[in-house]
């Protein structure tokens, strides 16, 4: 009888060679856009490198630049660092070689895009963004400016997410029937809908809400609570959807493609300041025949084959028959990309030229699987999918939610 165990697991070092933190050092200038949460995450990271000089900040909350700058002089040194409110003045300098872009999700493409064609190498966190079509202006402009690019789509740097899709992609459960992935609830609840309040005195309001709709400033919708209000973003969909679909997408090798059908129902609040699912169940059919299917719970991606199970999240590994946990490849297996340090390998990737394990392309048919659950849970019927032509089936409406319209003056162009 096969049985399961759930442990920490740890690989071997093995795969398709990668960039992990080994190039030729020299340091890089970056900029950071963005010093929130995952602002202040990523610049904690580059201050532990000793190969990187941040040399410039820009967030449009005064106070959040303020302790950016004073955490950045203690240990790099007053003086090294420039501020900006304006992210356009930060793509502009001349030393600033790469850009890492954390902003709320609305502002994603139009900085990234701005960036590149400032000749700037960018690192834009997950989900790429709020819309198809900006994912296809990203890829366009990465492709004709030949930038250096990453997705902040970390698991893909995570040993066992690797060792899972490389035994589904060298067929060690058979063919895969189905995936069943849970992403986690909101970690805000929506509320009585309040006035407004005077906006923040450090706090460009206009700026941070850039290409969105104008709506009145409440501290409920704005900073990280950004993620649950549509104008914004996607909701946990694209929040942690980003992270476990990317993953279906890896081990399908789908990431140049997609589903070709969708279809899901959405739980939304009914009053208060939050439109974002609080839960959903949504369904993908690949053209291979899997089906993925999504629901509210902690976070994992069960892949059921003809021949096996594995189960896999963050620092978890869980396979049936148990052999497969520690089974070995063959060494004509195929080998996925490997990065044991996910800004580590963009950081390497802007010195050497090569290609990132996260690119444009990759982070937005990764994005775009999290954008049809969307748009099936809000429309409430099933979507045909054309991931040729980033269509719907002859469904105008659908096809209409593929893009936003922007506030003036910002725009793709």
């Amino acid at each position: 009888m096969s049985i399961t165990r759930s442990y920490r697991w740890q690989s071997p070092d093995v795969g398709e060679a990668g960039s992990n933190g080994n190039a030729d050092a020299c340091t890089l200038r970056v900029g950071l856009v963005g010093l929130g949460l995952m602002g202040d995450i990523t610049l904690c990271d580059l201050l532990a490198r000793t190969d990187v000089m941040v040399t410039a900040l820009c967030d449009v909350d005064a106070s959040r630049l303020a302790a950016a700058t004073e955490k950045l002089s203690a240990q790099q040194g007053a003086g090294t660092v420039t501020c900006f409110r304006d992210f356009r003045e930060l793509h502009r300098r001349e030393d600033v070689d790469a850009v890492i872009i954390s902003t709320p999700d609305h502002w994603h493409a139009i900085q990234g895009i701005d960036a590149m064609r400032c000749g700037k190498d960018v690192y834009i966190e997950k989900p790429l963004t709020l819309t198809i079509a900006e994912g296809r202006r990203l890829c366009d402009v990465a492709s004709e400016t030949e930038r250096v690019c990453q997705t902040g789509s970390q698991q893909r740097s995570a040993r066992e997410f690797r060792h899972a899709c490389e035994l589904i992609r060298n067929g060690a459960i058979g063919e895969v029937q189905s995936v069943a992935i849970r992403i986690p609830p909101p970690n805000r609840h929506s509320e009585s809908i309040s006035d407004s309040a005077p906006v923040p005195q450090e706090l460009d309001y206009d700026l941070w809400l850039g290409p969105a709709p104008w709506r009145p400033y409440r501290e409920e919708t704005c900073h990280y609570a950004f993620r649950y209000v549509s104008d914004f973003s996607g909701g946990q969909m694209t929040n942690w959807g980003a992270h476990n679909l990317d993953i279906v997408q890896w081990a399908l090798n789908a990431d140049s493609s997609g589903p070709v059908r969708v279809k899901g129902t959405g739980v939304f609040p009914q009053d208060g300041i939050y439109d974002t699912p609080t839960g959903m169940d949504v369904t993908w059919d690949y053209a291979s025949g899997a089906k993925v299917h999504c629901t509210t719970g902690k976070p994992r991606c069960t892949f059921i084959g003809t021949a096996g199970t594995i189960t896999v999240g963050r620092g978890h590994f869980e396979a049936t028959p148990i052999e497969l946990e520690d089974a070995a490849l063959p060494p004509d297996a195929v080998r996925l990309y490997r990065s044991d340090d996910h800004m580590g390998n963009f950081l390497d990737c802007v010195r050497s030229r090569q290609q990132t394990i996260c690119p444009m392309e990759t982070g937005h048919r990764s994005a775009t699987v999290c954008h049809l659950g969307n748009i099936a849970m809000r429309l409430g019927r099933a979507l045909e999918w054309d991931p040729v032509s980033e269509s719907f089936a002859n469904d105008d409406e659908a096809n209409a939610m593929r893009s936003r319209p922007m506030r003036a003056p910002w725009s793709l162009d």
